[in-house]
């Protein structure tokens, strides 16, 4: 009852009214219902990879394919993009990722409309994705559980692997993106909810550890960030990880329950770099701004004191690996110490205006 009530609540917080674009949904009839869905396609094809999008919670495909601009982003991608329909069950439409008692199959379903799909159009099946939103993020975690053999990749944002799904093996490795905002109060980075205080599923340290095991990669990330071209006060850290399927997380420190994208104002379009990711051309090279001076931090790695040369004053924000600020600091014009021979050793972010560099700390 608790459970259904948080869905209740969760379904009215986030409910996003649909917008005004005309669309063709199409139907396709699975287990007796009529479910419903969008295709995107560009102009010209001849073999297509194929990319779901999973909506949030009480969302609506039509709401979708207007914010994300889906006819544009086919074009641009030279892929199908498919947007399908969660159900209404009585509080909102919701797809089932493991989260209440629902008995409906949506992850059936999926595969089910993939098949059809391939039916009509030249679907190449050896570049089939899934990424999503909120509780769409929920259910990519699902589906790359169960059809990971036939799944090429999945990227969940701001989603959880739900408690039911955790004790679930996963079918087969399959490449994961993971992202998910560490202030995020809707689908909190630790698996609850600030708003409603409940338990959503496993926290994303724990969700790591669970595609670490499924796709059996190596203890040790590779650790990097994303360049901090915007003031927005978020800084986007990566960790990779190889194994038989490669897995990546970005850690949005800062970040709340929003899906961030290339308007002048972030670092990251996630729908960039998600496509990216799928097709494995992804990049993350650093930048520095050369109208804002240089940040110049040493010795690294260190065991005791960490000298910073800067040529303007600032301030300096030093972050743990969990994304906490542990350090704040004015900076003077030249050179300014930091001791550091306290701190436990790992890896550290200092971030200062648009400049970050890591730092590890070694006993």
């Amino acid at each position: 009852m608790k459970r259904l009530s948080l869905i209740k609540i969760l379904a009215s917080a986030i409910l996003i009214f649909s917008g005004g674009l005309c669309a063709q949904i199409q139907h396709f009839e699975w287990q007796g219902k009529q479910r419903e869905y969008l295709v995107r396609t560009p102009e010209n094809y001849e073999s297509l990879p194929v990319m779901f999008f999973l909506h949030g919670l009480g969302d609506n495909i039509t709401r979708c394919d207007q914010e994300f601009n889906f006819p544009q982003v086919a074009a641009d991608f030279g892929w199908m993009v498919v947007i399908p329909q969660a159900l209404n069950e009585g509080y909102g439409s919701m797809w089932n990722a493991g989260l209440t008692a629902s008995t409906t199959n949506d992850s059936g379903f999926l595969m089910a409309l993939l098949d059809s799909l391939a039916t009509q159009y030249p679907v190449n099946q050896d570049s089939i994705f899934f990424t999503g939103f909120s509780m769409g993020g929920f259910m990519s975690h699902r589906m790359a559980i169960e059809h990971g053999d036939r799944i090429n990749a999945a990227a969940p944002v701001s989603g959880l692997i739900t408690t039911y799904m955790a004790n679930h093996t996963a079918v087969s490795p399959v490449r994961m993106l993971d992202i998910h905002g560490t202030s995020d109060p809707v689908v909190g980075y630790d698996g609850g909810s600030e708003y409603f205080g409940y338990q959503l599923g496993l926290s994303v340290d724990a969700i790591i550890d669970y595609w670490k095991n499924a796709n059996g990669c190596t203890n040790e990330a590779v650790i990097d960030t994303l360049p901090d071209t915007h003031n927005d006060g978020l800084l986007f850290v990566r960790y990779s990880y190889s194994g038989n399927a490669e897995l990546q997380h970005i850690k949005v420190i800062g970040g709340n329950h929003s899906w961030y994208r290339n308007d002048n104002v972030h670092d990251i379009d996630y729908m960039n770099y998600i496509h990216s990711f799928f097709t494995g051309k992804v990049s993350f090279d650093k930048v520095t701004n050369p109208t804002t001076g240089s940040l110049n931090v040493y010795p690294n790695p260190t065991n005791g004191q960490i000298k910073i040369d800067s040529e303007n004053e600032g301030l300096i924000e030093i972050f743990d690996i969990q994304g906490n600020i542990v350090v704040q600091q004015k900076l003077e014009e030249g050179v300014s110490t930091i001791d550091m021979q306290s701190f436990p050793e790992g890896v550290y972010f200092f971030k200062e205006g648009n400049r970050v560099e890591k730092v590890v700390v070694e006993k």
